[in-house]
Parts: C-alpha cells; sequence; structure tokens
C-alpha cells in the first residue's frame, strides 16, 4: 500500500514538473542566443525522456492494477466464503476503529 502511494506520489510529482517545463520553454521561447538556445534543446530533451518514462511508467501501472483486480477476482470466484468471511472482519474492524474517535 506504501509503495503505491509513493508511486502515486511520484508519478504526479513528475506531472507537475513535466508542466513547469513546459512552461518555462514557452515562457523562454523569445529569448535569443547561443547559450539560450543550447539549453532549451537540453531542457527539451530531458521533457521528452521525461514524458516518455511518465507514459511508460502509467502503462506499467494501469497493467498491474489490472493483474491485481483479475487475480482478486479469480480468488473471490475460488474461495466466496473465505472472501465473504475476510470483507466482513475488515469491515468489523473498520467499525472497531471509527467507534472508538
Amino acid at each position: 500500500m506504501t509503495a503505491s502511494i509513493t508511486t502515486d506520489k511520484l508519478l504526479e510529482d513528475l506531472q507537475v514538473v513535466v508542466r513547469d517545463a513546459e512552461a518555462l520553454l514557452q515562457a523562454t521561447a523569445s529569448q535569443t542566443g547561443e547559450r539560450v538556445e543550447v539549453a532549451r534543446a537540453k531542457a527539451a530533451e530531458s521533457l521528452r525522456q521525461a514524458r516518455q518514462r511518465l507514459a511508460a511508467a502509467q502503462t506499467d501501472m494501469a497493467h498491474e492494477v489490472r493483474e491485481a483486480a483479475a487475480s482478486t477476482d479469480e480468488y473471490v470466484r475460488e474461495h466466496p466464503w473465505q472472501a465473504v468471511g475476510m470483507a466482513a472482519g475488515a469491515g468489523l474492524l473498520i467499525g472497531l476503529l471509527i467507534s472508538r474517535r
């Protein structure tokens, strides 16, 4: 669960960086000079690579979620009473925790 939250946060942070880099490239579009052009070219390449990594990470996460859902579905179909028992136990635990507040 923590790894998933961390991965989600990392993807969100990467999306923010990509948006900020795009905004920076647009804001400096009118700037001229060799050093600025070299910096813009490097930034554009880094941005392109970040977009590719972000798309790949999102695709991988979607695939993992689909696999987990299929695995859960298969388990529930094979062991329906155990699944009901686990859900009831989880509901009881959550109810006890909420009632203590």
